[in-house]
């Protein structure tokens, strides 16, 4: 089958190099892999929310600033603790003695970028109150809905080692997350020039290179993207691999499948072409459905879904490329 990209090939070659320069313009502020920040600008663009898993010291909030700074969008953070309050994240509302009404006052999810810190290091309670707002994008507080700006992301954090006195996030809360990735440790020769003193730059002092309004032009865009029915039927014999494997107690779900056709989209415009390949698929695959995957012997760690994944990619057979290489 063969289908013509509903994307002019100029309109997508503009795309890719916004998201080149939004990548390079974040790499001057955070030195991390440049494949995982291609990831992390596909998941924003996307509408998604992006899980980071490290060890502290990597670098994750400095990240999260810098795209905030090179979209033109703001910033908030929340820094988990047992105690928060679901207010301190949502915002409150207060009786206010001049005009005896009550006014609303924001939290920090207002904001077109928010970190939230060691996430699994608050309650279950406090955690549930990121779930409206991460799939509804609005909070309500006294019955009232308040719309947060657009485009909105959530960079939430956690350790991976360090589990004392944390709570685990249940699976309905991982699966609002579009994506898992590990910025995992800086390159021998960024770390190198790290110690010998170069300077990063300030987030806050990056150029925007898009701003908010075209970052939310991105997400209506990408859905012209062709998908062919051959990557369509490619996703299904994944998932269905998934859901048939002797080591998972569940697989995938059609939420899942329906996030990775999203992401692939978005992924593949960012590379300034009009139609999604098997091999769009095949990178995502990992951190678009690894979190969400459920072993027979409880939660799988990030090796162990990557593993996982690696053998279910083995077995399917990719389809061949028709028409534009799609």
């Amino acid at each position: 089958m063969t289908a013509t990209p509903a994307i002019p090939p100029e309109g997508a070659v503009r795309v890719a190099d916004a998201f080149d320069r939004m990548a390079e313009g974040v790499q001057t502020a955070a030195r991390c892999d440049p494949a995982t920040v291609r990831l992390i600008l596909t998941a924003f663009a996307a509408g998604g929310h992006v899980l980071l898993e490290d060890l502290p010291g990597m670098g994750k909030t400095t990240l999260a600033r810098a795209l905030a700074a090179v979209t033109g969008g703001t910033v908030g953070r929340v820094q988990c603790t047992p105690d928060l309050l679901p207010s301190d994240i949502t915002g409150v509302t207060i009786f206010n003695e001049g005009t005896r009404e009550f006014d609303f006052h924001p939290g920090p999810v207002f904001a077109n970028v928010v970190i939230v810190d060691e996430i699994n290091r608050t309650s279950p309670k406090t955690q549930s109150a990121l779930l409206e707002v991460m799939q509804e994008e609005q909070v309500t507080v006294d019955g009232k809905a308040h719309p947060v700006p657009r485009p909105f992301l959530v960079v939430a954090t956690q350790n991976p080692v360090d589990l004392e006195g944390t709570f685990p996030l249940p699976e309905a809360q991982l699966d609002r997350f579009l994506m898992r990735l590990s910025l995992g440790y800086p390159g021998e020769d960024a770390e190198m020039s790290l110690l010998r003193g170069s300077a990063l730059a300030v987030p806050e002092d990056l150029a925007p290179v898009l701003d908010t309004e075209a970052m939310a032009w991105l997400g209506p865009t990408a859905e012209n993207v062709v998908f062919a029915d051959p990557v369509y039927e490619y996703v299904l014999r994944l998932a269905q691999r998934t859901r048939r494997h002797p080591h998972l107690r569940a697989g995938v779900s059609l939420r899942a499948s329906m996030a990775l056709c999203r992401a692939a989209r978005m992924y593949a415009l960012s590379h300034g072409r009009g139609y999604v390949t098997p091999g769009d698929v095949k990178t995502l695959v990992g951190p678009v459905w690894a979190h969400r995957l459920v072993p027979m012997s409880g939660a799988a760690t990030a090796a162990e879904a990557a593993e996982l994944l690696d053998g279910i990619l083995a077995e399917v057979p990719v389809p061949a490329p028709q028409g534009n290489g799609h």
